[in-house]
């Protein structure tokens, strides 16, 4: 028999963050709950409501009711909501919904536009049995510019040879978990920790159908904004590379002065008196003040990897809708 046409016994979670997704929930369920079903004989659902005003949650409620009422909770399925405290954004609150999935293995969709095909589902888990721990989806193509920029200064000033990109969702299995988890580290940026956790990691890519608009408030921008400039800091060393480059360029300005005031000494032509032990001074100045700022981004590098250890996030409480 195909993998593909026989359920798998073990336990999958489903983990799924919404903010202000009223009209998505309907589509995204739709598709993503039928191949769940189709493939797995036992999952949850782990809903994370990031402080919706929308109505989603409503809209949740609603929309499996009516699943139940039609007998159409498929299988040994368990439906819970987490309401965190209020609006934490989106990886903190996957973080939360991570840790309190059991699953054998863990998907974790970040977006519920659901503009993939529905195998993709499968393709993921079953790339996953080839040897990965971490399998990702992503959209050929289909990526604003800011994004691509941000993607590229990332991976090229990243301290990891593992390069990442965008993605719709992905899965983990227990034992990513368990790595990451052991780490004992922070988790600001989970991207990048999963690629630096040590464990096999892979990308299935996929052609996007149709022109699904990603409509994001102002409050999911600056908190991606916010998310990109503290991975900068966290996860690369450009800051570093900054300070370096700066007393590279004091320094060759330091050297050039010093070849300048040896060649006016031997010179007929002397420069304003003063000018050349100010710009001398200056320069050296400026070389020593940028030099101990690399120190210092250094040091605080290292401070930020002894710190971060808990992970930080509140939930208000979690609701169970179906699975009584």
């Amino acid at each position: 028999m195909d993998a593909a046409d026989k359920k798998e016994s073990k336990f999958i979670s489903v983990v799924v963050y919404l903010h202000n997704d009223s009209g998505n929930i309907a589509p995204f369920f739709d598709k993503a709950l039928p191949a769940i079903k189709e493939n797995f004989e036992k999952y949850e659902v782990i809903c994370v409501n990031d402080a919706s005003t929308d109505g989603s949650v409503e809209a949740l409620r609603r929309y499996f009711d009516a699943k139940e009422g039609k007998g159409d909770l498929w299988g040994s399925s368990m439906i819970n909501i987490i309401h965190m405290s209020y609006f934490q954004g989106l990886e903190a609150s996957m973080n939360a919904g991570r840790d309190m999935a059991i699953g054998d293995f863990v998907y974790e969709f970040d977006d519920i536009n659901p503009d993939y095909p529905e195998h993709l589902i499968r393709d993921v888990y079953d790339r996953m049995l080839a040897g990965y721990d971490i399998v990702s989806a992503s959209c050929r193509g289909r990526i604003k510019l800011s994004s691509r920029m941000f993607y590229f200064f990332y991976n090229m000033t990243s301290r990891s040879r593992n390069r990442i990109g965008q993605e719709t969702f992905r899965i983990l299995s227990r034992r990513a978990i368990n790595r990451v988890l052991s780490m004992g580290q922070y988790i600001p940026y989970r991207k990048a920790v999963y690629v630096n956790c040590g464990l096999k990691t892979d990308t299935v890519y996929y052609e996007g159908q149709g022109e699904l608009e990603r409509n994001k408030s102002k409050t999911d921008r600056n908190e991606r904004t916010n998310l990109a400039m503290d991975s900068f800091i966290y996860f690369t060393d450009v800051l570093e590379r900054a300070s370096l480059a700066l007393s590279g360029v004091f320094l060759l300005f330091t050297l050039g002065m010093a070849v300048y005031i040896g060649v006016s000494f031997f010179s007929e032509n002397k420069p304003v008196e003063g000018w050349l032990s100010t710009m001398g001074f200056l320069s050296l100045g400026f070389f020593g003040v940028f030099s101990l700022l690399t120190i210092i981004l250094k040091y605080l590098s290292v401070m930020l990897s002894l710190i971060f250890k808990h992970q930080r996030y509140l939930i208000e409480g979690v609701e169970k809708i179906s699975g009584r």
